[in-house]
């Protein structure tokens, strides 16, 4: 275990408790950016904070899910470092896949450099992720394949009725 310099979730630097990385196994994924993670003898489910994947239901969501279900199969060794609980009582948290010889990946920055989840870092903490996101936008990665006006991010997502849903569902076909 090693201890990471704590900065709080706002990146505000409060509460100065120190935020402990700790070797996991894969579980499951639940989706592109939630993962069951058994940690410390406990299966832990872990949403990723700096990235928001598509829903399951929504357009690129079962690719998104997919995509990390090829990097992540079951009892692959990950490095999870925990920031809270949120208020579905999942662990909020960053996960790493670590690489001989290598410093490990980030599995947030992964997945927007692939194109499968959108960049969430609202207090630009996390340098170039924006830029990261722009880039699979341009290439046409992942859920920008169809360009950036058909990719609907999660949260409008989880707001629609089941008739926005269903015109979101035709169009551009994978």
């Amino acid at each position: 275990m090693s201890y990471l310099p704590f900065l709080g979730v706002d990146g505000s630097g409060a509460g100065k408790v120190p935020l402990v990385m700790e070797t996991g196994r894969m579980v499951r994924v639940v989706d592109g950016d939630t993962y069951d993670v058994l940690a410390g003898g406990v299966v832990r489910r872990v949403r990723l904070l700096g990235v928001d994947a598509p829903e399951r239901d929504q357009p690129y969501g079962k690719q998104a899910a997919d995509s990390v279900t090829r990097l992540l199969r079951p009892a692959q060794l990950v490095l999870l470092t925990r920031h809270g609980v949120d208020i579905y009582g999942r662990t909020l948290g960053a996960v790493c896949l670590p690489v001989a010889g290598q410093p490990a990946l980030a599995l947030d920055s992964l997945l927007v450099v692939r194109g499968w989840a959108w960049a969430w870092d609202p207090n630009h903490r996390i340098a170039g992720r924006a830029a990261q996101q722009v880039e699979a936008q341009r290439a046409g990665r992942g859920l920008w394949k169809c360009g950036v006006s058909q990719a609907v991010p999660p949260k409008l997502w989880r707001t629609f009725h089941s008739e926005i849903k269903r015109r979101y569902r035709v169009g551009c076909t994978w």
